[in-house]
């Protein structure tokens, strides 16, 4: 099978993923005990009110029904070209566009994610390496055991000693939000806060939005990093133990080289894979520090949206999700298979 023969076959195979997703939530929304009208309501309504905005929402047809105007409205292409996103219906709660209130969360989301894999890559890769350099050794067990321990904390546990720690005893980080209430978000450009302050030449925006980012972000770096720390012990004592690792070693070349220069860009086709497949679960698994830390993500919102059985939100929420997972999970099979023929 050729690369492209390769690429094509991935990218039709995500087809029916995401379907098989779709028709997974689709069912257990309906399932789960609660009723979107009852909720909106409040139970405050007539039978005859209630009535009526059933009949609004849809929610008076039969299921089949529900489900093939939902999957049209996903294919609607006219609909895409119009907003830049797909028609993932309205709001059962404040019926706005569900595809906006996503693409408005999503940013917080993504940075968060973009900063929490930057700490955990560094931390775990580092450490990886230091205790594959001091095999068997007391500093080897000590990362080994700060590994184990960090990806088993409780991410909201780890989350709110932290912010015991540094926003309520020290002062010195806020302890939720993406931005001091003090302080003007930066124009968007990107939604990206970090970025947006800079485009926008602001220091006092781009310092405070790092602030209230790094305290959640260190959480799931922290959290992430042990993983990390395993994967790259692991295959560094196997690359360290290669032929032309000896040889380097012969020719006198500097241990930082032998290490840095070969052995770990050697190693680093695995980790690569590990970094892409965890970014892309970042992006739908960082609910429970979104919570923990107040944070406008799309965890938070789904979150939000599940407490008022929101259907088509948790079905948008979800299927954006699914669709960034299988995404970067697409690319990251591409890399390996370019980098690695045998693939």
């Amino acid at each position: 099978m050729g690369l492209r023969t390769y690429i094509i076959t991935r990218i039709l195979l995500t087809i029916p993923t995401l379907l098989v997703l779709l028709s997974m939530v689709f069912v257990i929304m309906r399932v789960l005990p609660g009723d979107p009208v009852d909720l909106h309501f409040e139970k405050k309504a007539t039978p005859e009110q209630m009535a009526d905005m059933r009949r609004l929402l849809g929610l008076d047809k039969p299921l089949w029904v529900q489900y093939t105007d939902y999957i049209g409205g996903l294919m609607d292409i006219g609909y895409f070209l119009k907003h830049g996103y797909p028609n993932l219906g309205k709001s059962m709660q404040t019926f706005e566009e569900v595809g906006g209130q996503i693409f408005s969360a999503f940013p917080a989301t993504l940075e968060l994610a973009i900063y929490s894999m930057i700490i955990a890559s560094v931390i775990g890769i580092l450490l990886g390496v230091i205790a594959s350099k001091s095999y068997n050794s007391i500093l080897d067990h000590m990362i080994r055991g700060f590994g184990i321990v960090t990806y088993a904390i409780p991410v909201f546990f780890l989350g709110i000693i932290l912010q015991l720690i540094f926003g309520v005893y020290l002062r010195w980080l806020p302890t939720g939000l993406r931005i001091s209430p003090m302080v003007e978000p930066p124009v968007t450009i990107t939604g990206l806060y970090t970025i947006d302050s800079l485009l926008e030449g602001n220091i006092i925006k781009f310092s405070e939005s790092l602030k209230a980012l790094l305290l959640p972000s260190l959480t799931l770096g922290i959290i992430l990093s042990g993983m990390f720390i395993r994967l790259t012990r692991t295959n560094m004592l196997e690359t360290l133990r290669l032929d032309f690792i000896t040889a380097a070693r012969a020719r006198g070349l500097k241990d930082e080289t032998v290490t840095y220069g070969y052995a770990l860009r050697n190693a680093f086709l695995p980790i690569l894979t590990m970094m892409g497949l965890q970014f892309a679960l970042l992006l739908g698994g960082a609910i429970l520090t979104e919570t923990t830390f107040s944070w406008p993500g799309l965890g938070r919102y789904i979150v939000d949206r599940i407490n008022f059985r929101d259907y088509t939100a948790i079905q948008g929420a979800i299927v954006m999700f699914g669709l960034f997972v299988t995404l970067v999970s697409l690319i990251v099979d591409i890399l390996y298979a370019y980098f690695d023929p045998r693939i």
